[in-house]
């Protein structure tokens, strides 16, 4: 009666409207006081993290309910957002194939289908189809259906693949027989999604989460056997450690690799000898960061750190592969992050970063020479990637896309250097590449650091005088690159006057390893920073204007929409926080979190007390103060193991509490989803549909 009661009042708080609109919400607080090195944190909205009291349900719903009294008044133009959204997406679709193992394997999507199929196709293109997971027919009556990984045994028969249908990464473990479409009985629970056979093609290694879902025991599985009698490989009883799982090109070698953001080991397995224990290749060490690329004869490749901040690919005797033997086969270049590298019998290819742009450089290994594959755009992103497993091959295909450009796909003759367009994303609604231009600018950070920006608009309607509106996105955090790729669904603001721009700001690694080392531990703020000067670049250059200026950024991208209002609140007019992270101390205090103590080395480790305050002294929601808040609109999910439901939930409540300002304070949580949000190509975007009629409404004045 208790829960039943407290949905009742609390939805019918929010259906009281005045003058003024839809009543906010009013969320109550319960003080929790936190001590630490001397000092008292209070949190007053702490109660908001138990996830199983009906009263925060109910709260959760009432805050779905505000929202959407909020913007009752933008669902025409959410409607017309979304339709423009589906118009879009290339309704059948198929990927261009990848051969393993004689077979070609693709996905394709049918007209009207939410999710693909996964298909392969025997020895040649023409040969008949097979359809070993049919994700349409599996996902229906699931709001998530995720799958998460799979991989197909070395003698073709049987697929092993992992299924999220919570958003949570917990995945439960399917086995399918491609011969006779047939499951074997087990179903193994609580698994991470990284499989890898042995070659006898009876023999599975899988990854079990522990209660935090970090990946930490490897297990061997024989095919038609009770899970209960699986045996342990590999344990990783270092918290701060989580395990994946890959292979050789031709699966002799199995690599089993732990590691945090910093320190990896890895090990690896003969596919054959199943039974064997792993080997170690090299033991940690810290700030040593290496990953196993592949083989030759009797030769590791080892794509490394170690004495080269930008990385190096080195080689190393299979039979004593440690540190000591590692040899330059790429060698380091301060100027230039090596990213990944190909080894093949006559060449090598490898992607790099110079000046922030992606590079492909090709290594003849016959005759010495090496050249760049020609790449033109001022702003773009280019990977090169093999067609089959085969060592023997003269050429690759490598993709291609910017904000004006689809993604392409190329064959690139690696002899002659000729190439041939395979297959262009093709864009619905209308859209035209020669109407838009993408530009590369740079501003200035308060250290003198320059900082790339991407920028595109929709030329016809860019006027150099501030007067467009602008979405300023970024993320910033683990190295992870923020890339110029081609984004459709910007187009419907490009189409309203709005320009779209990405700052690609240290924490990151656009610029080289030391770009990613400037913006963690004890220099997260330039982060921050460089964002913020990104932002006032293109108010000061009058790309935009502070009135008109929104930002976006989610997960660690969100948490840095939560610090830089904090910092700059004055600066924009709204912001888009998704699934942002905001409680940092709290939650980096707190081992039973996900992420937590595999993250020490991203954000800090609060035991140790400068770590703590530094963390303390940029924290989003320990540092909301009283200021006039521009809009916001922050989403998140119940199922969410990366960041919790309640850090978005919680900052909101504490922004409002200190928000000196009238624009509208939103949050929107999906009631049954993760991270990710939706998993239905078609149903995910109605969540960007919400959100960009929620910056076209802020700018236009018309939210209630």
């Amino acid at each position: 009666m208790r829960t039943i009661r407290f949905v009742h009042l609390a939805v019918a708080a929010f259906m009281l409207v005045g003058c003024a609109g839809p009543k906010t919400v009013d969320t109550k607080k319960i003080p929790k006081e936190f001590v630490e090195f001397g000092g008292t944190r209070v949190d007053n909205y702490y109660w908001l993290s138990k996830h199983d009291d009906p009263e925060v349900i109910a709260h959760l719903q009432a805050e779905n309910t505000y929202t959407d009294e909020m913007l009752k008044g933008s669902e025409e133009i959410q409607k017309t957002i979304f339709d423009e959204l589906i118009a879009r997406i290339e309704q059948r679709y198929e990927s261009l194939p990848h051969k393993v193992n004689g077979y070609w394997y693709y996905i394709r999507y049918e007209e009207g289908k939410q999710y693909p199929l996964y298909c392969r196709k025997k020895e040649t293109m023409a040969a008949r189809e097979e359809v070993f997971l049919d994700v349409p027919e599996l996902a229906a009556g699931h709001q998530i259906y995720l799958v998460r990984g799979y991989s197909v045994s070395p003698t073709n028969e049987w697929v092993a693949y992992g299924v999220d249908t919570s958003g949570g990464r917990r995945c439960d473990l399917f086995l399918l027989n491609l011969y006779s479409e047939e499951r074997s009985p087990e179903v193994i629970t609580n698994t991470s999604g990284g499989y890898v056979w042995a070659n006898d093609g009876k023999t599975l290694f899988y990854v079990l989460n522990d209660h935090t879902v970090r990946a930490y025991k490897v297990m061997r599985h024989a095919l038609g056997t009770d899970p209960s009698i699986d045996e342990p490989v590999f344990v990783e009883s270092d918290s701060t450690f989580e395990i994946s799982l890959s292979a050789s090109r031709d699966n002799k070698y199995l690599f089993l690799t732990s590691g945090d953001t910093e320190p990896r080991e890895s090990y690896y397995m003969m596919a054959d000898a199943p039974r064997i224990p792993p080997i170690l290749v090299q033991r940690r060490q810290k700030n040593l960061v290496y990953s196993m690329n592949d083989y030759e004869g009797d030769t590791f490749y080892i794509l490394t750190n170690q004495a080269a901040q930008n990385f190096r690919l080195v080689r190393a005797p299979i039979r004593n592969p440690g540190i000591v033997n590692w040899k330059d086969l790429i060698p380091h270049r301060s100027d230039a992050l090596l990213v990944d590298a190909d080894v093949f019998k006559n060449y090598i290819v490898a992607d790099q970063r110079i000046d922030g742009l992606p590079r492909i450089l090709v290594f003849d290994r016959t005759t010495g020479g090496s050249h760049y594959v020609d790449l033109k755009e001022e702003s773009y992103v280019a990977n090169a990637y093999p067609a089959t497993d085969a060592f023997d091959l003269d050429s690759i295909r490598y993709s291609y896309s910017s904000l004006t450009t689809p993604r392409s796909d190329f064959l690139y003759d690696l002899r002659t250097g000729k190439k041939t367009l395979l297959k262009q994303e093709k864009i619905g609604g209308g859209y035209d590449g020669t109407l838009y231009s993408t530009r590369r600018v740079w501003a200035t950070a308060g250290d003198s650091v320059r900082v790339p920006i991407s920028v595109v608009y929709r030329t016809s309607l860019f006027k150099r005088d501030g007067s467009n509106p602008a979405l300023l996105y970024a993320y910033g955090s683990y190295g992870a690159n923020t890339d110029p790729y081609f984004n459709a669904s910007v187009i419907s603001l490009l189409d309203r006057g709005f320009l779209f721009a990405i700052a690609h700001i240290r924490g990151g690694q656009e610029m080289g390893r030391q770009w990613y080392e400037e913006g963690k531990l004890l220099k997260k703020k330039n982060t921050f920073s460089d964002y913020i000067s990104c932002a006032q670049f293109l108010v000061d250059e009058k790309y935009t204007s502070a009135s008109r200026l929104f930002a976006n950024g989610g997960s660690a991208g969100g948490m840095l929409m939560g610090a830089v209002i904090n910092m700059r609140p004055d600066l924009f007019r709204g912001v888009l926080a998704e699934v942002p992270w905001m409680d940092v101390v709290t939650d980096m205090f707190n081992p039973d979190l996900p992420l937590t103590t595999l993250e020490y080395g991203e954000w800090g480790n609060p035991h140790i007390r400068d770590q703590y305050e530094y963390m303390l002294s940029w924290s989003p929601y320990d540092n909301v103060r009283p200021a006039v808040y521009p809009a916001i609109l922050a989403t998140g999910g119940l199922n969410d193991t990366q960041v919790p439901y309640y850090s978005p939930a919680k900052w909101v409540a504490k922004v409002r509490e200190f928000n000196r300002g009238t624009e509208p304070v939103l949050f929107k949580c999906n009631m049954g989803a993760g991270h990710g949000g939706e998993s239905g190509r078609f149903e995910r975007q109605r969540l960007t549909a919400l959100k960009y009629a929620f910056i076209v409404s802020v700018l236009n004045g018309k939210l209630p």
